[in-house]
């Protein structure tokens, strides 16, 4: 099993140093101590945002930052183009003030830009440092020059990649991705009977005091209609044996007076891995929670926890986002910094896992990105096609009540789970 030749580009360490007749913009400061910020910019690649701390005019070094790093991730299209290039060109431009847009016009003034060469000629196969230390901006004619200190560089981020053969309910094939060879690497029974939820989940889950599995609702026809639960896809290695699961373990229903899955009552999903028992027998490895958003944009909602526990009792939040309903978008798991303490569940530092979701109504074939170091065998990656099985399907499950879903979703057949 090959990975993928990936890269990421990583901008660290930033912070700015001001001349003494520079004072930052007052009003609109964004929630932070910080009024400035910085904007980075690589062809073909959306921009992105980071908050810049501010340095004291007497010290050498920056201050340590708590927030993740900007980085931007090339994968194998990208590192074939930009590898052609002799240099590509890293634009970084600061600003003061608000940071954002106010009627088609971004708020921030501009204090000056600096650009950095990069060579990716060699990135995939060792780390590489384009630059690292203070950079002046601005300045001319002998004025107070603001300086920016950063620290550019590029690590190879090797991944498995693999892609659903078609959409999870309708229990497709998974595939391995290696350039243009699609290679068959598991199987998938997506099953949604409703009476039987709980089919081969540990005999616990009913009685864990997180209160995971709650509203059965059984024998109460007013609700018909109104709940969507029994949902379990397994996944399967080409040998037939079941090495993953995603469970729906809390029915997805709407807030009263509504049609929406509300933030206060998500529905839940765990994702489980065989426990070496029986054939029979799960082990739980993570919890899904998803809602639908309310607010400017239509989004679905999620927060993905590893499980610490046989008995459910404690979880590590490792992601937590907003996603497009109309467009759709990225569920990610990154842990390029430990500050929260997940070096004790995460050990390797770096891109966990990545997986694409399309909005709702669109036919959806997720991909799936894992970093190589956190999968040791077969199964650890089936663990995180379960996951990208489980928040693709919530798109569906988080559907407005009005809206029908298809008959994939409405099957009360039996079927043959391990």
């Amino acid at each position: 099993m090959d990975p993928c030749p990936f890269v990421r580009l990583i901008v660290e360490s930033l912070a700015l140093k001001l001349p003494s007749a520079t004072r930052p913009a007052r009003s609109g400061v964004h929630p932070s101590s910080t009024p400035c910020y910085a904007k980075l910019k690589l062809k073909n690649f959306p921009s992105q945002t980071s908050l810049l701390p501010l340095c004291g005019g007497a010290a050498s070094t920056p201050p340590e930052s708590h927030s993740s790093a900007p980085a931007f991730h090339l994968d194998p299209d990208a590192l074939r183009t930009l590898s052609c290039k002799p240099l590509v060109t890293l634009k970084i431009s600061v600003f003061t003030g608000r940071m954002g847009r106010t009627c088609g016009v971004t708020s921030g003034k501009l204090l000056g830009s600096i650009q950095v060469s990069v060579n990716l000629a060699h990135a995939q196969t060792r780390a590489c440092v384009y630059h690292n230390g203070w950079m002046k901006l601005g300045g001319d004619g002998g004025e107070p020059v603001a300086r920016l200190h950063m620290t550019v560089r590029s690590e190879p981020d090797p991944r498995f990649v693999f892609q659903f053969g078609g959409e999870p309910e309708c229990s497709p094939v998974v595939f391995q991705i290696q350039g243009s060879i699609r290679q068959p690497v598991f199987s998938c029974k997506f099953n949604a009977d409703r009476n039987n939820r709980s089919r081969s989940l540990p005999s616990d889950f009913n009685t864990n005091n997180r209160g995971w599995i709650t509203r059965t609702f059984s024998g109460d026809k007013d609700r018909v209609g109104r709940e969507r639960k029994g949902w379990m896809i397994v996944i399967y290695d080409l040998s037939g044996s079941a090495v993953a699961a995603a469970s729906m373990i809390t029915p997805f229903v709407p807030s009263n007076g509504s049609d929406r899955v509300s933030r206060s009552n998500p529905g839940a999903w765990l994702i489980l891995r065989p426990n070496g028992v029986s054939i029979s027998s799960w082990k739980p490895w993570g919890r899904l929670e998803a809602w639908r958003e309310r607010g400017p944009v239509d989004g679905l909602g999620y927060k993905f926890e590893l499980i610490t526990d046989t008995c459910l009792t404690s979880g590590v939040p490792i992601a937590e986002g907003t996603m497009s309903v109309k467009k759709g978008g990225k569920f990610c798991i990154d842990n390029s910094r430990n500050d929260s303490g997940l070096s004790l569940f995460l050990p390797k530092l770096g891109f966990v896992m990545g997986s694409s979701v399309e909005g709702e109504g669109k036919v959806s074939k997720p991909e799936v990105q894992v970093g190589v170091q956190h999968v040791t065998c077969m199964a650890d990656a089936a663990l995180f096609v379960a996951l990208s099985a489980a928040i693709d399907l919530s798109m569906d499950a988080c559907r407005l009540f009005t809206h029908k879903l298809k008959k994939e979703f409405s099957s009360d057949e039996e079927s043959s789970f391990p």
